[in-house]
């Protein structure tokens, strides 16, 4: 059952009131404090309810800056009560050396929000990077946590002047560079990131970590510091801030980086009418787990080969390893990455917590698509060559071809029980019909009603203005219209 708005709002009322911080408060319902680490403890589906009930369009953006931060604990904590009154959901890390953001902001309060940045000189005029493909849900709780470093580099700052950074360049400059046969491009993101998308001909490191690239790069390059335009890109370009003034401490005398990342490559690329040099998608930490650059898919299934460039999450939450996995796997093996952990997710909960009681998987999370039970992986060096492409002609043709009528919408997705919401707001959906589903992330996706829930009984018949559920072998999302296929 959702949680009622109106006791939430009061609750958080409650404990920001100025000398809650000085009360020791540490249970009170719903939200709790630890270590001054505020966070909501609404459930995915709880915040996903309410973000839909409130209808409000969403920007998923990040963010980042290197700064000194004398106070980093009374930072994070002013930051998260500026950011909870403007309903801010995200993931923040704040250090002495500055901050790096991946938020959710209702589209509304992105002046607002801008607003509770720019109080602060360093972070004046600062770059939001907005995301290419957008969706509500892509956060559904606010973390502001106090780190040691904003990014774990494992580097001595002392050591080296962290100012003395590379180049910037814009999409455009980006390009001409890479077109210089004196340039070497170096992918500072990790395996996982780099498989499933990356720039023609740029050195993908099979990495897990970040701090892992910097001495493979260094070693790798040692007889070209003078020599070569050493070019670097990343998500959003914070680790090639880092990155950057530890290469030129180290004796790179070219040295380059791209201007807010591949996030803000491909928004220049869109605008400007440029060739894109990345091919595939971009991958990103929140629940897209991914945004489409282009149409090539460079990637395949880790279990049967297919190209493929999706992400997900062992389903045994004992395991919970991120891997490729198309629809038809993602159906048979029940969103597992193997048949041992198929087996587990159908024990009782109870004999699940007993096989986990004791065993630290965290290393084996980490290690993302690397598992020995996944047969087709890749990682290190990578090929230019799109394996396929994503099958929008085909679209195009269906869209002619295929005599349909809109129907409906999606609501919600609810990932774990793979339940897709709609509205019906036109017409009726009966059991047997045939419905399209279609988004620009979903694509075109035909399946035939067999059973489903109306209202939240199950029903063979839905009208306008009814909420309907059903299975689904593939997740949707809140820009996806719900069309009935006519005969």
């Amino acid at each position: 059952m959702p949680f009622p708005l109106s006791l939430f709002t009061f609750q958080i009322n409650i404990i920001f009131a100025p000398e809650s911080f000085h009360l020791g408060l540490t249970n009170i319902s719903h939200l709790n404090v630890y270590s001054m680490q505020l966070y909501n403890t609404l459930s995915a589906e709880e915040r996903a309810e309410l973000i839909d009930q409130a209808g409000k369009q969403r920007l998923t953006l990040s963010f980042y800056a290197y700064a000194k931060i004398e106070d980093p604990k009374q930072f994070r904590d002013n930051l998260f009560i500026e950011w909870n009154k403007l309903d801010a959901l995200g993931r923040t890390y704040v250090a002495k050396e500055g901050i790096n953001a991946q938020m959710s902001v209702p589209a509304e309060n992105i002046e607002a929000f801008r607003e509770t940045l720019e109080v602060y000189d360093f972070m004046k005029n600062i770059r939001l990077n907005v995301a290419v493909e957008q969706d509500d849900h892509s956060f559904l709780k606010l973390t502001v946590k106090v780190r040691d470093k904003i990014v774990a580099d494992g580097l001595n700052d002392e050591t080296f002047d962290v100012t003395n950074i590379g180049v910037h360049l814009k999409a455009k400059e980006f390009n001409q560079i890479l077109d210089d046969p004196n340039t070497i491009v170096v992918d500072f993101r990790n395996h996982y990131e780099s498989e499933i998308g990356h720039f023609k001909g740029a050195i993908t490191p099979d990495v897990e970590t970040f701090r892992e690239s910097l001495p493979i790069i260094n070693e790798q390059l040692q007889n070209h510091k003078e020599d070569k335009n050493l070019v670097m890109y990343c998500t959003g370009g914070i680790r090639c801030e880092k990155a950057s003034a530890y290469f030129k401490h180290q004796g790179f005398k070219n040295v380059f980086q791209l201007e807010g990342g591949i996030i803000n490559y491909a928004k220049q690329i869109k605008e400007e009418g440029l060739e894109s040099k990345f091919i595939g998608k971009n991958f990103v930490f929140d629940h897209r787990l991914g945004e489409r650059i282009t149409d090539d898919i460079v990637s395949q299934c880790h279990q049967c080969g297919k190209p493929c460039d999706n992400h997900t999450n062992c389903e045994n939450e004992g395991c919970h390893l991120l891997f490729i996995q198309c629809d038809e796997c993602k159906a048979a093996m029940e969103n597992c990455c193997s048949a041992e952990c198929q087996e587990i997710i159908h024990m009782s909960l109870v004999d699940q917590v007993k096989l986990r009681r004791g065993v630290k998987n965290g290393n084996m999370i980490f290690r993302k698509g690397k598992s020995d039970k996944l047969l087709f992986k890749h990682s290190g060096e990578l090929s230019d060559k799109p394996l396929a492409t994503i099958e929008k002609a085909k679209d195009i043709r269906q869209k002619i071809k295929i005599k349909k009528t809109l129907i409906g919408k999606a609501e919600h997705y609810y990932a774990k029980a793979e339940v897709g919401l709609f509205s019906i707001e036109n017409q009726e959906l009966a059991i047997g019909d045939k419905i399209l589903i279609s988004g620009p992330t979903t694509g075109n996706q035909e399946i035939v009603v067999e059973k489903m829930f109306v209202n939240g009984s199950e029903s063979t018949l839905a009208k306008a203005g009814d909420k309907v559920t059903m299975n689904l072998p593939f997740r949707i999302r809140l820009s996806d219209k719900l069309y009935k296929i006519l005969e």
